[in-house]
């Protein structure tokens, strides 16, 4: 039912730099695979074959990573390392990969927009912000659970995590009632708001899965005092109109937009990797 899933990857990474300088953020490695490759093969167990990219200048790299390599193909054919490219070339067998760019950075709101282009008007999509790493050793990934949420509830559904209420300032937060245990219909949807403003601790994580009608939304979603367009104003609105689902998914989340939650990925899987 839902086939496209929609990477916004135009962002500068400046927490990173300056190893970002030159390269994007997406392409930090977890191990031996880029960020952006754990987020293509999380939507691809959940039945996504559409691969939609918003990228910027300097991401070529995001490009290049999705394709063949003839020159490096040729020289490790029939060597040890040739199997090591197993898993990104079932990638680029098995996935489309469509591109567009967004020109300015004015939020995750203004890149969701741009991808209108990409995914159309018609069907919902799936949304995944490649640095928030998300991983379920006990049962389905977080896309392949809020898919399976989807097809009984048919609206748009966003992917929320306990956190500690001093760091809810970090966060969008959302407040809604519970329909069953770690299901909330929201109500209101406050980004990075102060301790006074709200009493829940239920944020967003890059995880969402979209009805076509978030375009509209957008469009009339106001910019904030940065000239960015929030995703979260736009959410809020169509809460207003239509029922948004908010979902306590199951697994892991690491914070890989900053270096704390990059290191503590790197050191989890690695350690999962020699058990």
């Amino acid at each position: 039912m839902i086939k496209k899933c929609l990477f916004p990857a135009a962002g500068y990474g400046t927490r990173f730099l300056p190893a970002t300088k030159a390269m994007p953020k997406e392409m930090l490695p977890i191990l031996t695979k880029p960020l952006i490759q754990y987020g293509v093969e999380e939507a691809m167990s959940a039945g996504c074959s559409i691969m939609a990219i918003i990228t910027g200048r300097g991401k070529r790299a995001i490009t290049d990573h999705f394709d063949i390599s003839y020159e490096l193909e040729h020289q490790i054919k029939n060597t040890k390392k040739e199997s090591l490219l197993d898993g990104i070339r079932e990638i680029i067998d098995k996935c489309t990969f469509t591109y567009t760019r967004q020109n300015e950075m004015r939020g995750l709101g203004d890149a969701i927009y741009k991808g209108k282009a990409l995914v159309g008007e018609k069907y919902p999509f799936a949304v995944l912000l490649a640095d928030d790493l998300c991983i379920n050793e006990n049962g389905d990934g977080v896309l392949t659970q809020m898919i399976k949420l989807y097809k009984r509830y048919k609206c748009s559904i966003i992917a929320t995590m306990e956190v500690d209420h001093q760091d809810i300032h970090k966060y969008g937060i959302i407040e809604g009632i519970e329909l069953e245990n770690g299901i909330y219909r929201v109500s209101n949807m406050i980004e990075k708001p102060k301790n006074s403003e709200t009493s829940s601790n239920l944020a967003v994580i890059g995880r969402y899965i979209l009805t076509p009608d978030i375009f509209s939304n957008i469009k009339d979603t106001k910019p904030d005092t940065n000239r960015e367009i929030q995703l979260t104003d736009a959410l809020c609105k169509m809460s207003k109109k239509d029922r948004v689902i908010a979902y306590k998914f199951q697994g892991k989340r690491f914070d890989c937009g900053s270096i704390d939650g990059f290191v503590e990925a790197t050191n989890y899987l690695y350690k999962k990797d020699i058990v």
